[in-house]
């Protein structure tokens, strides 16, 4: 089905049953391992595609190919009338980040899927974010494992104070980093410092 045909309602993203030989869409890299991808959708579909993408998967069993879905938000403050309120935006509007095993079935679910253009990448040649890249757009969290918590004694293992010795005062998981107390000069300084420069002191 053409991408007129999935606007006018004709089709949807469910994937014919006949499709799974091989090299039928020779549209991208196969990939064994699952990675991000990035769909374009048409400016307002963004929600409709990751729901419609999502019904298919759940109704296909197809979770081990096509593993997460995502829509990046963020929260900002908006002044109307002189008053203040927080509204979630799309950060990247006209876009859904899909992270899937690049298969013929996967690539027709989401290339055919009602509202998607297709996806980012040279010609719409399908090409996975980096892991910086995915870093950088926040889609996965990944768990970092602390040897201090507040109260700990820490001491700094590099940068201008490099040497120096404090007390933790707040974690900052999210930014990776960590508020503390050092010693400068016969007084205390509060300072913030990346997880990774600093060391607890047994």
């Amino acid at each position: 089905a053409d991408l007129m045909s999935c606007l006018h309602g004709s089709c949807s993203c469910l994937l014919p049953d006949n499709i799974g030989g091989k090299g039928i869409f020779p549209h991208y890299m196969a990939s064994k391992d699952a990675k991000w991808y990035v769909a374009h959708t048409y400016s307002g579909y963004e929600n409709k595609v990751m729901a419609d993408i999502t019904k298919t998967v759940e109704n296909r069993n197809m979770s081990d190919i096509i593993q997460d879905i995502k829509v990046p938000m963020e929260e900002v403050i908006e002044i109307k009338d002189n008053k203040k309120r927080i509204v979630e935006r799309k950060i990247f509007p006209g876009y859904v980040m899909v992270k899937m095993i690049m298969t013929d079935e996967s690539w027709y679910v989401v290339r055919n899927c009602r509202g998607v253009t297709g996806f980012v990448g040279p010609g719409s040649k399908p090409v996975p974010l980096s892991a910086k890249e995915v870093e950088n757009m926040g889609l996965e969290h990944k768990t970092v494992q602390l040897d201090f918590s507040v109260g700990d004694n820490i001491r700094v293992k590099y940068g201008p104070l490099e040497g120096f010795v404090g007390i933790i005062t707040e974690i900052q998981t999210d930014k990776k980093k960590v508020h503390a107390k050092v010693s400068m000069f016969g007084r205390d300084t509060d300072v913030e410092l990346e997880f990774n420069q600093v060391e607890a002191l047994v």
